[in-house]
């Protein structure tokens, strides 16, 4: 990416920033994608937020209301002792798939957090993974705990992982 191309994609990400939405990741998102490079500034900027997800190296290849998609390489410092990807690796790439779901589905005035997570290792993950959540659209506003599907799959279309993030979804606090 050439440096005008560069500085172009930061001063959108960072006007989308600081917009003061509850649902700047969506926006950023959709405001970067389309851009050279937008999806992985995209990735980086959420990995800035919270950056314990960088660890695990992940590209966002689609977000909108319903779906997350996002990819995670294999590399060394994701792999087990049997040269597979660890399923932990996995399981934090689950989670970054279902918090950005919940942040492009629920609308500005709920606010969401993880409760806990089910996940069955169903096999050895070989490749770079791919991770889909899914969150059906609905009415939202009701303080509850909402299931949050993700499936990983691998670079030939297996599914290796399969996961269900239970989020705890409220309305958001005013400040007054």
């Amino acid at each position: 990416m050439d440096r005008r191309a560069e500085r172009t994609a930061m001063s959108r990400a960072e006007t989308a920033m600081s917009e003061q939405t509850a649902r700047q990741a969506y926006r950023l998102y959709n405001s970067l994608s389309g851009l050279p490079f937008g999806r992985w500034i995209f990735t980086r900027i959420i990995c800035l937020r919270a950056p314990y997800f960088g660890s695990i190296r992940p590209l966002f290849m689609d977000l909108r209301p319903g779906t997350a998609i996002v990819s995670m390489p294999k590399r060394r410092k994701v792999q087990n002792h049997i040269g597979t990807v660890h399923a932990l690796a996995m399981g934090n790439l689950c989670e970054l798939a279902a918090g950005l779901v919940m942040e492009s589905t629920l609308p500005p005035d709920t606010r969401w957090i993880p409760r806990g997570m089910e996940i069955a290792y169903l096999r050895k993950a070989e490749s770079r993974v791919i991770a889909e959540a899914s969150l059906a659209l609905r009415d939202w506003g009701e303080t509850e705990d909402v299931p949050v599907g993700v499936v990983v799959t691998d670079a030939a279309g297996q599914e290796v992982v399969r996961a269900t993030i239970t989020m705890y979804v409220s309305p958001s606090r005013k400040l007054s």
